[in-house]
């Protein structure tokens, strides 16, 4: 009976001992995406000093950067959401490492995939609509401009999301301890 009971309380830590590192995993991968949201959208928008937009009002400027970082933010909850789904806690250290590891990997993929997908939404706004300076009716201050913008970069970070949770479903992290002599 003791054995079983300090069994149960050394699993019931070491389950909150990685949920704990999931979380921290995924709040450093979090603000990293918010970071790389600021950084690309400040490249996408030459010509505009964001800061100064705001500082000025512009809210052109603040919905299109608060799209940007809401697009990330949608995506790469979707791997923080993988990352603890994919640590089987009850199948042994081996199982839980290779879930930690394939999770981690799910939410650098969605970071990648989260900036690549808004930067080609971006050009692709631009090449279909030739008859507008997207860049500057931003600076103008051109709201209409600036939510049509943010509704594609929301509509194409909700799409990318279902991809992103379709690789928590691609690999199995039991299967792949198994297979390397870890389970």
């Amino acid at each position: 009976m003791v054995g079983s009971v300090e069994t149960i309380i050394g699993t019931a830590a070491f389950g909150v001992v990685m949920a704990l590192l999931q979380l921290l995993i995924g709040l450093g991968l979090a603000m990293s995406s918010v970071y790389i949201g600021l950084r690309m959208f400040d490249r996408m928008t030459e010509g505009i000093n964001e800061m100064d937009e705001i500082k000025k009002g512009n809210a052109a400027v603040g919905i299109l950067m608060a799209a940007v970082v809401f697009s990330i933010a949608n995506v790469v909850q979707r791997g923080v959401a993988n990352l603890t789904t994919s640590v089987p806690l009850s199948l042994g250290v081996g199982p839980m490492l290779v879930g930690l590891v394939i999770g981690v990997l799910q939410l650098i993929i969605a970071i990648a995939a989260a900036t690549f997908s808004i930067n080609l939404a971006i050009k692709v706004l631009d090449k279909i609509t030739t008859e507008i300076d997207e860049m500057k009716e931003l600076k103008r201050g051109n709201v209409a401009v600036a939510i049509v913008m943010a509704g594609v970069l929301l509509s194409v970070s909700f799409v990318i999301s279902s991809g992103i949770d379709g690789l928590s479903r691609a690999v199995d992290p039991a299967a792949l301890a198994a297979a390397l002599g870890m389970y």
